[in-house]
């Protein structure tokens, strides 16, 4: 029987696994197994409604082991470290526990088939003091983190309220414009709960940007927009501002200035991890490795690479390092390998870019959408934009649970609004 092997289980790889599961592993045509890091999933997109305690990760989170028996395929928790394509197999480093201590010896994993869906991190782009000053928003462990800190500062705040309390983000992409945001929503919901009278005054939020508009790959008018909304909420927006070092109460400017914060988020840029560059692949600047259209590497047709850590020009752009990229990446390899165990012909990935929503909390979303029924992008904000930004969670549901399922998520999250705190307090 043929063997399935996908490491990483992101929105790219889970979905690839249960499309796999249900296609193959249902009917015994392969063994599809399942490699990550962590025992849950959840859609990256969200970790910033994570980190503010907006969402709770242990309601939304996907655990892989039950995912995997409901829709036919194997999991294994594990880290990637070697992959050996004269062997045909992988290497798993030990699993410890807390302590330290060994749980799983190092494993050794046969396959006929991978596919590397390993995501992307956060790139630091080697600034001093980053890593040890700054959080990252790359992982739920990352972000409750963030949480737990945030959470110390607005407690400190409500005893005392001498004091401001400053949260700066550097990078004015999606992930840091989202959370920008999200923090006032934060705070606003905060108030309810004993944490004092925090407002656009004592908190402050600083949003640094090195160049010269926000989410430089989206249009202008959406760049725009976002900056309008930003400043409405309160947010303190830095653009052409380069930072070249953390401290341990701040973030150091090329022009010398100091921009004070008890809290500073880095969501400057993402990298494929840099181990990638040991398993002999071709790969680019960021680590990402180069596949054909069909989503094999150049250099082997039995290893596969979607989502984050592929590099594929198409139309003379990169495909962005976006979720929707990596779902139609896994929806496409998905079918390709059918097509291969078969003996069908596979076809070429072509991205359909479907434009980027950004969501401003309860302030606003705005983004643009490349419609087939309009030429260029359409421009939408407000109401329609909110509903088509959830829409984007709601599709990776649905290739996950399908659409009763997914009807029946939506109907639990509605009760819970009524049955659960507004935040996440703990």
């Amino acid at each position: 029987m043929e063997k399935i092997v996908i490491v990483g289980g992101g929105a790219g790889g889970l979905e690839l696994a249960t499309y796999l599961g249900n296609k193959l592993g249902k009917k015994k045509k392969a063994e599809v197994l399942l490699i990550d890091r962590n025992a849950t999933h959840l859609w990256k997109p969200l970790l910033h409604e994570v980190a503010t305690g907006s969402l709770d990760d242990g309601t939304d989170a996907v655990s892989y082991r039950a995912h995997a028996t409901n829709h036919y395929f194997h999991f294994q928790q594990g880290t990637l470290t070697g992959v050996n394509r004269e062997k045909k197999e992988i290497v798993l480093e030990p699993l410890l526990d807390e302590n330290g201590e060994v749980l799983v010896a190092e494993r050794h994993i046969a396959y006929d088939k991978l596919i590397l869906a390993i995501g992307s991190k956060s790139n630091d782009f080697g600034t001093k003091g980053v890593a040890e000053h700054c959080i990252f928003l790359d992982s739920s462990e990352q972000a409750k983190h963030f949480q737990k800190r945030m959470l110390e500062l607005f407690l400190r705040f409500s005893h005392s309220q001498d004091k401001d309390v400053k949260i700066a983000i550097v990078g004015g992409g999606a992930t840091g414009i989202e959370l920008s945001a999200e923090l006032y929503n934060a705070a606003s919901h905060l108030n309810e709960y004993g944490f004092g009278k925090l407002n656009r005054a004592s908190l402050k939020v600083a949003l640094v940007e090195a160049g010269p508009r926000l989410i430089p790959a989206l249009t202008e008018k959406v760049s725009a927009s976002a900056l309008s909304e930003l400043r409405k909420a309160g947010v303190d927006v830095y653009l052409n501002t380069m930072i070249t070092e953390a401290v341990e109460d701040g973030l150091i400017t090329k022009d010398g200035e100091k921009i004070e914060a008890d809290l500073m988020v880095w969501a400057a840029g993402v990298k494929a991890p840099d181990f990638i560059k040991e398993f002999g692949f071709e790969t680019n600047r960021l680590n990402q490795i180069e596949i054909t259209d069909l989503m094999q590497t150049t250099v082997d047709k039995d290893v596969f690479v979607i989502g984050d850590c592929a590099a594929l020009i198409q139309n003379g752009k990169p495909i962005p390092p976006r979720a929707q990229a990596a779902h139609q990446m896994a929806t496409q390899c998905g079918k390709n390998i059918v097509a291969l165990l078969e003996g069908k012909e596979m076809k070429p990935f072509k991205f359909n870019d479907k434009g980027s929503l950004l969501s401003f909390s309860h302030f606003g979303t705005v983004g643009n959408l490349m419609g087939n029924l309009v030429k260029g992008d359409m421009f939408i904000e407000g109401k329609i934009a909110r509903l088509a930004y959830l829409s984007l969670y709601r599709m990776h549901q649905v290739a996950l649970h399908g659409w009763l399922k997914t009807g029946l998520i939506l109907l639990v999250g509605q009760i819970n609004r009524f049955l659960r705190p507004s935040m996440k307090l703990h």
